[in-house]
């Protein structure tokens, strides 16, 4: 780690906002920064809110004053992408796609955070790098972007490219992006401000308290559930699942629901519904597609499952909004 700021100058960043965006992410972001000029009382660094329109709603609705009239690349070091909701209309605007592919050429520093990494895979930014994506979008992003190496993890940083998966963890990808901006005993006093003495790597995997990670959760439960999750196609009958492990199938419905509080075939097909939902909201396509992709070989019975947990038929349920579907809590597995 340096012993000095790295750069002079400010580093200048333009932070895009897009619709729907996270209002904690964006202050996740600039609270550090604020904080480093402060304690260094100096502009190390500068920022600018950009916008396709002057006022950009975040997501829990505050609307936020940006400018429109977007800097040329060579007027920038960096730039953030914020996107969270309603990304597909996002990915297939074409002035966005061009200006951030030009920043790109004149070798400005891109991110994305949550779904601001899917701007960037859709403009070819991303292609032969590792990105992380929040678990929700994790399935949908792999099906689109086949060419970026998506992995369910906080952040990621080098190469000149940066993401995130959302959440906390933004807080966590700033403070390790400013370690080789920012001099040592300046980062510590950073970090004394914010109140914040864990330091989480990149890698950190995402969901952490997921059943099959559990210690609580005995060994053979955990691969049951690694069994379902890497045959959602071709579901496994309880049969063979409990084949598998080497019990009965009353032994393994019996421990199963004793340990996390649902049937194996209850669990199973949680899992498989909630792929088809996030394919459905994530990607384009078709209803017969995805319920092939998550197990179903007949359309009615897909329809009538889908209808039981999220209360709509899969073909009214094709943009992830904040306004769109989501499963009831009743129909959440345990996870203690």
């Amino acid at each position: 780690m340096p012993d000095t700021a790295i750069a002079a100058p400010p580093y200048r960043l333009g932070l895009l906002l897009l619709p729907q965006f996270s209002f904690a992410g964006l202050g996740a972001l600039l609270d550090p920064l604020f904080i480093v000029n402060w304690l260094a009382q100096e502009p190390r660094f500068e920022w600018r809110l950009l916008g396709g329109e002057p006022s950009v709603p975040a997501s829990n609705g505050v609307p936020l004053g940006v400018t429109t009239d977007w800097p040329a690349p060579t007027e920038l070091d960096g730039v953030l992408v914020l996107a969270s909701f309603e990304t597909k209309a996002l990915t297939g605007d074409r002035p966005l796609a061009m200006w951030l592919r030009h920043c790109a050429a004149a070798g400005v520093e891109l991110g994305g955070i949550e779904m601001g990494s899917e701007v960037l895979a859709a403009a070819g930014l991303l292609d032969g790098s590792r990105a992380a994506v929040h678990w929700d979008n994790l399935e949908g992003f792999r099906e689109l972007y086949p060419r970026v190496e998506a992995v369910g993890e906080l952040y990621t940083l080098g190469d000149g490219r940066l993401t995130c998966a959302g959440g906390t963890a933004v807080l966590d990808m700033m403070l390790a992006w400013l370690a080789d901006r920012v001099e040592a005993p300046l980062m510590e006093e950073l970090r004394n401000h914010l109140l914040e003495r864990r330091r989480r790597p990149g890698d950190t995997v995402q969901l952490a308290a997921a059943p099959e990670r559990q210690p609580q959760t005995s060994a053979q439960m955990r691969r049951v559930i690694r069994l379902m999750r890497r045959a959602i196609e071709s579901p496994l009958t309880s049969a063979e699942l409990a084949a598998e492990i080497g019990l009965s199938v009353r032994q393994l419905e019996r421990r199963f629901k004793a340990e996390l509080g649902v049937t194996p075939k209850r669990y199973y097909l949680w899992l498989r519904i909630n792929r088809a939902h996030r394919l459905l909201q994530q990607t384009d396509l078709g209803v017969a597609e995805v319920a092939a992709s998550a197990g179903f070989g007949s359309l009615e019975h897909f329809s009538r499952a889908y209808r039981r947990f999220f209360g709509c038929a899969p073909s009214q349920d094709r943009l992830q909004s904040r306004d769109a579907p989501v499963l009831p809590v009743r129909h959440l597995p345990r996870r203690d």
